[in-house]
């Protein structure tokens, strides 16, 4: 996965970001958003969305790698 920008502020989306995206929101969104834009969008944290990239990518999902 390349970066893309976000859907809402243009900021660059990493790919990890991106994968989050996938994995909470769909594997086929194609509109992503940079992880202030998505904690914004769930009503949660940055932090928290940080803490579960790091849960997914413990768990092995396939999107993180």
């Amino acid at each position: 996965m390349r970066a893309k920008p976000c859907y809402n502020c243009r900021h660059e989306v990493t790919k990890d970001v991106i994968a989050l995206n996938k994995k909470l929101l769909g594997r086929r969104t194609q509109r992503v958003l940079c992880l202030k834009c998505l904690a914004e969008y769930l009503d949660c944290t940055e932090d928290d969305l940080r803490s579960k990239i790091r849960e997914f990518i413990e768990q092995g999902c396939a999107l993180f790698v």
